[in-house]
């Protein structure tokens, strides 16, 4: 199984931006999003390095700052952080607590997110969705005052990915 060189993260940010500034829809409102690799130093302390390369394995820690810059509030906004494609959720590291989360994008439920199967028996129970599968993170960041800025954050860990010959 050969699996492919360290990813560049400059798609993913494109992605991620141009999500987050759709979600936003308040001109007054400006989202700065960072990535940076999760990684311990030579104390075993946990510090934030940047992520322009990331490799299979690693743990990327995405932050977007919502930052109000105009002279009113803004109400009822909502703060939606995409998860890229070839990453998995971290369980527990979304931040603040008590995100909506989205397999699709367009559908939004409290965590963890449910599904009914059908069994080989052909029971159907209700089961978690892998954390694998979900793709956005939603929060209700309520209003937002002038000056005012609040941050939300998750962590994902970089999936490995076949080559095309390795796949074969």
């Amino acid at each position: 199984m050969r699996l492919t060189p360290p990813r560049r993260l400059g798609a993913v940010m494109a992605l991620l931006l141009t999500i987050a500034g759709v979600v936003a829809a308040h001109a007054e409102v400006q989202i700065q999003l960072t990535a940076h690799r999760v990684q311990k130093n030579d104390r075993g302390i946990e510090v934030l390095a940047p992520a322009e390369e990331i490799k299979p394995g690693q743990l990327v820690e995405y932050r977007a700052v919502y930052t109000n810059q105009g002279a009113k509030g803004v109400e009822k906004l909502l703060a939606t952080l995409p998860i890229p494609a070839g990453t998995e959720l971290v369980a527990s590291t979304a931040a603040p607590a008590g995100p909506m989360a989205s397999l699709d994008g367009s559908s939004y439920a409290p965590m963890p997110l449910r599904r009914k199967v059908r069994l080989a028996d052909g029971r159907e129970v209700t089961r978690d969705v892998p954390l694998s599968e979900y793709r956005y993170l939603r929060w209700s960041l309520g209003t937002l005052g002038p000056e005012q800025e609040k941050t939300v954050k998750a962590r994902v860990r970089v999936t490995p990915i076949l080559s095309a010959a390795a796949a074969k």
